[in-house]
């Protein structure tokens, strides 16, 4: 009896029950300004949006203006192509994706806009609309997008520029430069 409860317990622990699903993250690497020049961990949208199929070795990120981007941009021509930097908040993640997508973005990164949130992964879900989204949608930690932006704004810089996706299996853990801010 006690073998057969030992083992239903190894089944139902290793088996996660339907419905259960552990975080997927994905990593991107900031290359420049070289002050911020981490590996930062996101979380990809649950039920919409798209997924990478390309590795991006260089590419924009651009903080979108305004921030939250819930509507028309004032610097739409510099996000067509590349990645958006948006915040959190003024409307759904899926509003946020469409419109970067409408201006030709390549992928949004949706900040938190708790800039002390350095651990906490808000699970982004489709709102009620029924609408949807083809790009890629990413959940990025508070701290993390509030550095990223600083940074670029003590610099001067309308951007970023990152790698994204990057595989951080095959870098060793002491090479992993990882934003000192934040637990890994």
């Amino acid at each position: 009896m006690l073998r057969r409860s030992l083992w239903l317990c190894i089944c139902l622990c290793s088996c996660p029950a339907r419905g259960l699903r552990v975080h997927e993250y994905l990593y991107f690497q900031v290359l420049s300004p070289g002050d911020i020049r981490y590996i930062f961990t996101a979380t990809p949208a649950k039920d919409f949006g798209g997924v990478f199929n390309t590795r991006y070795d260089q590419i924009h990120l651009v903080p979108a203006d305004p921030p939250e981007a819930c509507g028309e941009l004032n610097n739409g021509v510099f996000i067509q192509d590349q990645i958006a930097l948006v915040e959190r908040g003024g409307c759904s993640f899926l509003s946020k994706t469409r419109v970067i997508q409408e201006h030709g973005g390549r992928a949004v990164i949706i900040a938190d806009n708790a800039y002390d949130n350095d651990s906490f992964y808000i699970e982004m879900i489709q709102d009620s609309t029924r609408r949807t989204a083809d790009i890629p949608a990413l959940f990025l930690l508070g701290r993390d997008g509030y550095m990223i932006r600083r940074s670029l704004e003590q610099h001067g810089l309308p951007w970023a520029v990152i790698s994204i996706p990057v595989n951080v299996t095959s870098i060793p853990t002491y090479e992993m430069m990882q934003p000192p801010w934040t637990f890994w």
